[in-house]
């Protein structure tokens, strides 16, 4: 299961556009092929593992706490939490998927995907959580929402860091592969070009 090709496409071009370094123009060092590197970030991937057991721990401190302070709550509150709640959930299954494949398979939209849902959607959500005090918040649900949003901020610095890496390394392989297809395939020198040129042309004058 993948991002629909649109999506990818999309991704892949903002991916592109925000972490290409354009200071780097090939591999750091000589020999070093673009192929034979491994991008993928451990520290990042420990994080989603960690992460991964955190989530239904979170889900279930925060829906136990909801269902206490549900009667004490506005309206506007009820139907704001509860909102909160299905989003979140929704929007975690995804990322976390996102980012076990992305980091795993070293793939840049999808990684793409994954901060981008890590820095606008999940985040914020989680620190309005956290500091919005017409929540009532509870002490069980401050500590979980700290730690979620401790888990989140370091994903989000991970994963810029390991798509800049993933970016460079599309970029110098394919500036590798467009010097491998010249060697391959020379382009005839310029100036020997024109020494044939009129070699060709004084052949078809003839003698005078």
């Amino acid at each position: 299961m993948s991002l629909p090709e649109p999506l990818r496409r999309r991704l892949g071009s903002f991916s592109r556009t925000v972490f290409t370094d354009s200071h780097r123009t090939g591999p750091q060092y000589p020999g070093d092929r673009a192929g034979n590197e491994i991008v993928s970030s451990l520290p990042l991937q420990m994080s989603l593992y960690f992460n991964v057991y955190f989530f239904p721990f979170w889900w279930l401190s925060t829906v136990v706490m909801l269902h206490l302070k549900y009667p004490v709550l506005s309206d506007y509150y009820k139907f704001i939490l509860v909102t909160i709640m299905i989003l979140v959930s929704l929007i975690e299954v995804i990322r976390l998927y996102l980012g076990y494949m992305a980091n795993l398979q070293e793939k840049v939209p999808e990684l793409a995907g994954f901060w981008l849902l890590s820095l606008l959607l999940q985040l914020p959500i989680i620190l309005f959580l956290l500091f919005n005090e017409g929540l009532k918040i509870q002490p069980l649900e401050r500590a979980v929402h700290i730690v979620f949003a401790l888990f989140l901020t370091f994903q989000v610095i991970a994963a810029f860091v390991t798509l800049k890496r993933m970016v460079n390394k599309l970029a110098t392989h394919f500036r590798l592969n467009e010097f491998d297809q010249l060697e391959e395939h020379p382009v005839p020198d310029f100036y020997s070009l024109g020494k044939e040129e009129r070699a060709v042309s004084m052949a078809g004058r003839g003698p005078c």
